[in-house]
């Protein structure tokens, strides 16, 4: 005999009114659900998780797609956020699913089954474009979901984002008054919505200083993209004197390059990334970052996904917080 028809069985009541009780449902009396979750208690009566999904047709479970490279499980950043993300879910008896997805091709057959299965009750959307096929995707089909990153039409949807932009006009103004005027941009792919706002507050701040020269390189946000970029800005006839990375991995990579030039980072060259991962404190010379000054990203995108999923409106739920600057030794007065 199952747990929970002995419940049903000592209360003296139908196994899908203790059923409906045990699962929040409205329409079972107020007085009625108390003595049932008493006797529950009392009893140390626990759910089968799957039973009670297959009674909610849900999965209790929220998704989310990590780009990854051959060997390489996500991008660096996203990892310590997720992991605050999944402990506050937890707490409402969610768990985060972590599916890695090498390149775009896969990826909306990958959202299809996730929904067509009912697998997920949520998405998690990360490494945003400012067209975004799965934003689209999880409208049309009415599924909750929140980003982090903004898109296109951010006003449509929840989000959390820090401010890129402004905080890589601040780099280089930073750059610009300590005498940089060559102040190259390492650019990630401009279909990603950070990119296109990174680069975006660069160009701004080459404006307002009157730089004549705009000088950047595209890549992959990876070391590899980085050490690509920096080795054709550098075989340039008037190489830059500083580089703004797009994130701390193209910085890194970036650092071997000059390396293999025989220039110091800080000394001949100033080098700036974005992300402040932990390897970042600890490249040789550490590497000058930035970073989203809030301590709890991953935490504030759960509370968003749980708002969303108790029907609160997209629209009250988009924050674009500040973004830091952490200097440290790679970034130093031009010669």
């Amino acid at each position: 005999m199952s747990n929970l028809k002995l419940l049903a069985q000592s209360l003296g009541l139908s196994i899908t009114t203790v059923s409906r009780a045990l699962d929040g449902y409205s329409d079972v009396a107020p007085a009625t659900r108390e003595r049932v979750l008493a006797a529950a208690q009392a009893m140390n009566y626990r759910p089968n998780p799957a039973a009670r999904s297959l009674r909610r047709r849900k999965a209790e479970a929220v998704a989310v797609t990590l780009p990854t490279e051959p060997g390489r499980f996500g991008p660096p950043i996203f990892l310590n956020m997720l992991a605050a993300c999944g402990q506050r879910l937890a707490e409402e008896g969610l768990d985060l699913m972590l599916l890695p997805i090498a390149g775009r091709g896969g990826e909306m057959d990958t959202y299809r089954r996730l929904l067509d299965g009912r697998r997920a009750d949520a998405v998690i959307v990360v490494r945003t474009r400012l067209e975004d096929e799965r934003v689209a995707f999880l409208k049309e089909r009415g599924i909750p979901f929140v980003t982090h990153g903004r898109t296109a039409r951010s006003d449509e949807h929840a989000f959390i984002d820090g401010d890129g932009e402004a905080g890589f006009r601040e780099a280089a103004q930073k750059l610009a008054s300590m005498g940089h005027r060559r102040i190259a941009h390492i650019a990630a792919p401009q279909d990603l919505t950070f990119a296109h706002l990174r680069r975006k507050g660069w160009l701004a701040a080459l404006d307002e200083i009157g730089s004549p020269e705009a000088l950047e390189y595209t890549a992959q946000p990876t070391e590899e993209g980085g050490y690509e970029a920096a080795q054709w800005l550098l075989g340039q006839s008037a190489p830059p004197t500083a580089l703004l990375c797009a994130t701390d991995s193209m910085a890194i990579g970036a650092l071997s390059a000059l390396k293999e030039h025989g220039f110091t980072a800080g000394r001949d060259i100033a080098v700036i990334g974005h992300d402040n991962l932990p390897s970042a404190a600890f490249t040789d010379p550490p590497l000058s970052s930035m970073e989203i000054a809030a301590p709890d990203v991953g935490r504030q995108l759960a509370e968003m996904l749980i708002a969303r999923l108790g029907g609160r409106d997209a629209r009250e739920l988009q924050t674009v917080l500040p973004v830091r600057q952490v200097p440290r030794a790679t970034h130093g007065p031009a010669n």
